[in-house]
């Protein structure tokens, strides 16, 4: 099970469902689809059979974890190497 808690950032995002909730960029609004691969500043989105990158820091996203857990995350937090995103240390939002 997945705890919603500021360390949700610190969690493996790599075969997880994923929505574009917001987006600075309208072509990316309601785009959905099966994480494929993550690199700093993109995630790359299996779509429609089709692979889609998507800008990380342009959009807030809805995930789906293994567990059927849904937590909505601003693409900010997730900018930087997956590996690097286990030592960062997150400031409480709330």
């Amino acid at each position: 099970m997945v705890k919603i808690t500021p360390n949700i950032i610190k969690q493996e995002f790599i075969g997880s469902q994923i929505e574009i909730f917001r987006s600075n960029h309208a072509d990316y609004l309601g785009l959905n689809g099966r994480i494929v691969n993550e690199s700093k500043n993109t995630f790359s989105i299996l779509h429609k059979n089709k692979i889609k990158k998507i800008i990380k820091n342009s959009a807030i996203f809805r995930i789906q974890f293994f567990d059927g857990t849904t937590a909505e995350i601003d693409g900010n937090l997730l900018v930087g190497r997956p590996e690097d995103r286990l030592k960062k240390n997150i400031k409480r939002l709330w």
